[in-house]
């Protein structure tokens, strides 16, 4: 009787130290408000929002204990409207991620499928937009250089390093899966990172080689048409930039610069629509530079107050007039804790555009995930429930 209780506690031991070498984790964000802007399209509006200031998904992910410092991963992302339950991208339901991949602990991860790239990873946090607390709201115009991870990348090899002291970096390459024509609709990123103390510098590129060129898009890097899929598209697309922020206490602050080049602008879309009054010339070169400073300070443990201010500055050329479009976006959050995974918050967010994007085109305000307004301002504020899980 003892010889068979004795087998039987080593059994269970096995059993629960076998389960617990793999796991699988459902999470995700839902965040729902009320939303009013004082222009959109010519008029104010009242309505509910989805992902208003950070993303609504969930996802699965996945690990696997192989021995030696090596793990089997994967990773399922979607992305969908709370209000609606539709999905961000049609026909799709792992829109936002879906990936399966080895990590080592000594060497880094190795990882294939559909992922974000390299700006989104190392760029991305040290924004307003991309940063852990969330502010869609504030995302540069358009979201043009992807911080704000408007679209991943399909067909995807990625490595992200292990971390070295602090110093991080990784790369993406993401296949046109185009027959006949490689270098069609194919996408490639770069990015580092290095942390010390309350410092976090970070650089990253992106480019993307004729997303609109192949004659078989739907399998393309990045697809257009997608819900999900970058508001600007064009011939070709690179973006890069800098960034650094510095946390003492209970205040964190920081700078990102970062430059987007569109050459041979093809569409243009914001919040949804097509922007009023915004219609691009073919072969119209659209380049942006983005200049943002934001901070964030927790007055208590549970409240805190964050802000961002960008300056956008464009040059459009190409057609048969140029242009000089222009954007000043501020923004201000105050967020409150009712646990560790629930809070509400408070935002108001202001921009103002000038200029023209070419071809006697007048530039509009278009604060991020809103219609465009149909002058050079617009103001929005919002209040709403956000619950991670």
């Amino acid at each position: 009787m003892k010889k068979t209780l004795i087998i039987a506690g080593i059994m269970g031991a096995f059993a629960i130290n076998a389960h617990a070498q793999s796991s699988v984790t459902l999470y995700g964000t839902l965040d729902a408000g009320l939303v009013y802007s004082n222009n959109q399209g010519g008029h104010n509006n009242w309505q509910q929002g989805s992902g208003t200031v950070s993303d609504t998904y969930f996802g699965l992910r996945g690990s696997e204990d192989l021995g030696g410092g090596l793990h089997a991963i994967f990773t399922l992302e979607d992305g969908f409207n709370l209000n609606s339950g539709k999905f961000t991208e049609s026909n799709t339901m792992f829109n936002r991620q879906a990936f399966v991949g080895l990590q080592s602990d000594q060497y880094g991860t190795l990882t294939l499928g559909r992922q974000y790239d390299s700006v989104v990873d190392y760029l991305g946090p040290l924004s307003e937009a991309g940063s852990g607390y969330g502010n869609n709201l504030a995302a540069h115009p358009f979201d043009n250089d992807n911080l704000d991870n408007s679209f991943s990348i399909k067909n995807a090899v990625k490595y992200q390093s292990a971390n070295y002291s602090g110093f991080r970096f990784g790369g993406l390459y993401g296949f046109s899966n185009d027959a006949g024509q490689f270098a069609n609709n194919r996408a490639y990123s770069a990015g580092a990172s290095y942390t010390n103390g309350g410092l976090n510098v970070a650089a990253a590129y992106l480019q993307l080689n004729n997303s609109l060129g192949g004659s078989n898009l739907s399998n393309g890097a990045v697809s257009a048409g997608d819900g999900n899929n970058a508001n600007l598209t064009a011939a070709l697309q690179r973006t890069y930039g800098v960034g650094a922020n510095y946390a003492y206490g209970p205040a964190t602050v920081g700078f990102v610069w970062t430059h987007t080049q569109d050459d041979n602008l093809i569409a243009g879309g914001q919040g949804g629509g097509s922007i009023s009054g915004f219609t691009v010339p073919t072969g119209t070169n659209l380049h942006l530079d983005n200049f943002e400073i934001n901070g964030k300070y927790a007055l208590t443990p549970a409240l805190s107050l964050n802000g961002a201010y960008t300056f956008t500055d464009g040059k459009a050329t190409g057609g048969t007039t140029s242009g000089d479009p222009k954007w000043h976006t501020v923004s201000l959050q105050a967020d409150y804790s009712l646990s560790k995974r629930t809070d509400v918050y408070v935002e108001g967010v202001y921009q103002h555009a000038s200029g023209q994007l070419g071809d006697g085109q007048q530039n509009v305000a278009m604060i991020n995930t809103l219609s465009p307004s149909s002058s050079g301002n617009q103001v929005a504020a919002t209040v709403g429930l956000r619950h991670r899980f």
